[in-house]
């Protein structure tokens, strides 16, 4: 549908004396046969004739020669063929000049980028040498490379997106001017950033992708609490595979390939706050990380905050990096407090989470399994089943609503969950015992 869309567009385009051409990502990826997500159309036309043919459409890159074309319930990007001026902001020109289609290439970013197809002919048009790069799967900057990135310096991270994402090799002299002006990134906005680093750490390859941040320098424009994990050592009984960034990749490489976003960042930043809680116990003789947990819920809400992530995403991941060490007391859980734990929101997630982390490291299943069979044992009925007294209870009952009401209503809870407590009039009779008894002293 969307390439039928495009089509569309492009033949009307051509219909009115125009050149229409497919342009960029969608020409790439039919030629890797990958399935394109967005179909965009380079033309002849100016801003206004293309708004002549196409009323209604949206105007908002109409400046730089670009109008969003609703056809079919699509939303179809049609830009003029254009030169740039010069980018004084390292992020849009100043600038632009209406031109052809084999100036238009030379604009864009990297080689593969640069393509045209002829939609009706499917034939390629290359003014840029990217089919031989399609080919070889390189990833090169059109023209000179340092004159790209300082164009718009989000071309460094875009460039380890595309070979992360793409499987692409970056060519030496772009690789190398990536690394030269790494610390440009720090000009382009947290969001920008940000949905360039969700593409990444997303795919598939995200661990190569990891490591080609670290290796370009651009990490430290983006998480630099990432860097002091590379050399911090761990106990090598539980941690044979080597120190805490070794043990991130391989937990990053062992995730499905449609891992969320979520767990994808819980799974980057679970074991953030090693190195600054790192310490050396003389007498056990060995490394410990006491309050990593604790502390990597801190930082990871404050680096996710500082990347401008939404709120839902922030209190679905940081719970998971505050909670993943309790994994291994879960056989010690009495049933109440283990179904709270498997009822929280994110509790699939953070089983993946567990099963990469011993996966990737001591090689342990005991309460991954456990766990699997609770799962099971409970799944006749609801973890937290529906409560059968609550805080209009106790109000009746002539207390005032306050700090103790949670109190009370958890401990019939807790009951409740432990399979001692099965109707209301035992459980009202139960805070009636409870309201008697001095705060404090109550026990189930």
């Amino acid at each position: 549908m969307p390439r039928s869309a495009a089509v569309d567009v492009a033949r009307r385009l051509t219909d009115a004396g125009h050149e229409a051409l497919l342009a960029g990502g969608c020409v790439r990826d039919k030629l890797l046969g990958r399935e394109p997500k967005d179909f965009d159309v380079a033309t002849s036309a100016t801003p206004t004739e293309v708004l002549k043919l196409f009323p209604g459409s949206n105007e908002v890159g109409a400046h730089f020669g670009v109008v969003i074309v609703k056809q079919r319930g699509t939303h179809i990007e049609v830009a003029t063929f254009r030169t740039d001026g010069s980018y004084k902001d390292g992020r849009r020109p100043e600038t632009v000049e209406f031109s052809t289609a084999p100036e238009d290439a030379q604009r864009r970013d990297f080689t593969v980028n640069g393509l045209f197809e002829n939609p009706f002919t499917g034939e390629v048009i290359d003014h840029v040498g990217g089919l031989a790069d399609v080919e070889t799967k390189t990833l090169r900057a059109i023209g000179n490379p340092e004159a790209r990135f300082r164009e718009d310096a989000l071309r460094l991270l875009r460039a380890v997106r595309f070979a992360t994402v793409l499987g692409f090799e970056i060519e030496p002299l772009t690789w190398s001017a990536i690394q030269q002006h790494a610390n440009d990134l720090a000009r382009i906005s947290p969001e920008r950033i940000r949905d360039e680093f969700s593409k990444l750490i997303t795919a598939p390859d995200r661990a190569r992708g990891l490591d080609l941040l670290v290796q370009s320098g651009l990490i430290r424009e983006i998480i630099p609490e990432v860097l002091p994990m590379i050399g911090c050592e761990q106990p090598p009984e539980w941690h044979p595979e080597g120190d805490v960034y070794t043990h991130t990749r391989i937990m990053l490489e062992m995730l499905g390939q449609e891992a969320s976003l979520e767990l994808c960042l819980a799974v980057l930043l679970h074991d953030i706050a090693k190195p600054p809680t790192f310490t050396f116990d003389e007498a056990a003789n060995r490394i410990r990380f006491n309050g990593h947990d604790a502390m990597g819920a801190v930082m990871a809400e404050e680096i996710l905050r500082r990347l401008k992530y939404p709120n839902d995403l922030i209190a679905a991941v940081v719970p998971m990096v505050a909670r993943h060490m309790q994994f291994m007391n879960v056989q010690k859980m009495r049933v109440a407090k283990l179904k709270r734990f498997m009822a929280e929101p994110t509790f699939e997630q953070e089983m993946e989470l567990h099963r990469v982390d011993c996966g990737s490291s001591n090689g342990f299943t005991d309460n991954y399994e456990f766990l699997i069979e609770k799962r099971e044992e409970f799944a006749n009925q609801p973890l937290i089943p529906p409560a059968l007294v609550s805080g209009k209870d106790l109000i009746a009952m002539g207390l005032t609503p306050g700090p103790r009401f949670k109190e009370l209503l958890e401990t019939v809870q807790t009951e409740q969950l432990e399979g001692r407590l099965h109707d209301r009039e035992t459980a009202l009779e139960l805070l009636r015992t409870l309201i008697s008894t001095p705060p404090g002293t109550e026990s189930a």
